[in-house]
């Protein structure tokens, strides 16, 4: 999923585009049906159109059209909102019956261990 603007010339972007072939995948076809599935979600819900805009220009359009299609469970640090200005994560994931929890839940429920070596 690409998120660096490849038009930009800041060291980010840069970089991204030098590895734009062998670094950033396409989309499995798998998943088209879902990103259209998410973007008719998204485009029916009552968001402000530059909210939209914005979710469909980040990775997290992607990442929920992604687990959609292959039934897994959305991380993220986002909790939903219920506002009109920014397109949440969780707040799709509901709509569109995808599993999500937040990455403290996650590591709390898994009992993970961050050992120092």
């Amino acid at each position: 999923m690409r998120r660096a603007d490849p038009e930009g010339d800041d060291r980010l972007s840069q970089w991204a585009s030098a590895r734009r072939g062998a670094f950033f995948l396409e989309p499995e076809p798998s998943v088209l049906p879902s990103l259209g599935a998410v973007s008719e979600w998204v485009l029916a819900a009552e968001y402000k159109p530059a909210a939209k805009d914005e979710f469909f220009r980040a990775a997290d359009y992607q990442l929920v059209a992604a687990a959609h299609a292959a039934g897994c469970t959305v991380v993220s640090l986002e909790v939903p909102q219920g506002t009109k200005k920014r397109v949440k994560i969780p707040d799709v994931c509901v709509g569109m019956g995808v599993k999500q929890t937040q990455l403290w839940t996650m590591l709390s429920r898994d009992r993970a261990k961050f050992v120092r070596a």
